[in-house]
């Protein structure tokens, strides 16, 4: 089986708060470690009351300093909202306290609405067009060479950073594929264009010297419960929220239901069911096989786990389940 990460959006439950979420991310982190997860990547929304993880760099910080070998990094920074100077800092000194531990995945969307997205910026003169430049930018920060530069990452330059390129549509595959970088697609929220992303960043991959062949890491849902009933319904929080978020009422994230779907549209059921497409849900048993079946049809190099679940318990259970899966 191909080694399997963890996505967390440090989710607020109904009736926490952000402190609960950021303890509870850590409690998983730690255990992730202890199962043999591969990376703990944490994810940069703003203006979402159900996600804790807007000051990625702080958060990847606290985990890190939690952990001692898993790796830890960004699921990921949206560039489009820093100057890539400041991230290559940031970034830097992550790799200055944990060598060797940190990833670096560069979304270009603005995780956010575009109020938010300007109160960030304060102007949109840095945006999603400046995308590549931005990006290479940031990659000459971390060269060794960059010490020589007339503006310097310090720390920064010559850092040991994984860099990852992060999409879902073919432009961040086209991307990754010209810089040589590795490359995850978001197909646990958007993956219509999964399997064509897959074909165009193999296709057009270009060596690098440290990736000089493609690496491809895609995204799952996984709901793992002792009880195929149980699993069901931890999965309703998600579906729960994906909804929400759509129809414009962000919040934080509620808990299960016995009787979702009921009453509501069919137009959102549809959406809902092509969105949340990469999913498996279920027991030790359908949740080894979904696994072990996504992995397949795709090829992918490595697969990073997310389940936005209610209950923190039900969520360590099942990520524990999802790495026995894994382990055969």
């Amino acid at each position: 089986m191909v080694p399997v990460s963890i996505l967390d959006l440090a989710p607020v439950p109904e009736g926490s708060d952000a402190a609960a979420a950021l303890r509870n991310t850590l409690d998983l982190a730690q255990h992730a470690e202890r199962w043999g997860y591969r990376r703990y990547w944490l994810a940069e929304h703003h203006n979402m009351p159900g996600i804790a993880s807007a000051a990625t760099a702080v958060v990847i910080a606290h985990v890190a300093a939690g952990t001692s070998t898993i790796r830890v990094g960004s699921g990921g920074i949206m560039l489009p909202n820093h100057a890539p100077l400041m991230v290559a800092e940031a970034f830097g000194t992550l790799a200055a306290l944990h060598p060797g531990r940190i990833d670096l995945g560069l979304g270009r969307a603005p995780g956010t609405d575009m109020a938010t997205a300007r109160a960030l910026r304060r102007h949109l003169a840095g945006d999603v067009d400046s995308f590549p430049q931005d990006v290479v930018e940031l990659l000459q920060y971390f060269r060794p060479e960059a010490i020589d530069a007339r503006v310097r990452a310090v720390p920064g330059a010559g850092a040991d950073i994984e860099v990852w390129m992060l999409g879902s549509s073919l432009f961040g595959a086209e991307l990754a594929a010209a810089l040589g970088l590795p490359y995850a697609f978001a197909s646990h929220f958007a993956p219509a264009q999964m399997e064509e992303a897959i074909e165009v960043y193999r296709m057009t991959y270009r060596p690098s010297e440290r990736f000089p062949e493609p690496h491809l890491m895609l995204a799952l849902n996984v709901f793992a419960a002792d009880t195929e009933a149980e699993a069901r319904r931890l999965f309703t929080s998600l579906q729960q929220a994906f909804v929400n978020l759509r129809t414009g009422n962000p919040g934080k994230l509620p808990p299960p239901v016995d009787d979702f779907g009921k009453g509501l549209d069919d137009r959102i059921l549809f959406t809902l069911d092509q969105a949340l497409a990469c999913s498996v849900v279920g027991d030790p048993a359908t949740v080894r096989q979904g696994i072990a079946a996504f992995a397949a049809r795709t090829g992918a190099d490595e697969l990073i786990l997310t389940g936005q679940i209610f209950d923190h318990a039900a969520r360590l259970r099942s990520f524990e389940i999802a790495a026995a899966a894994v382990r055969g």
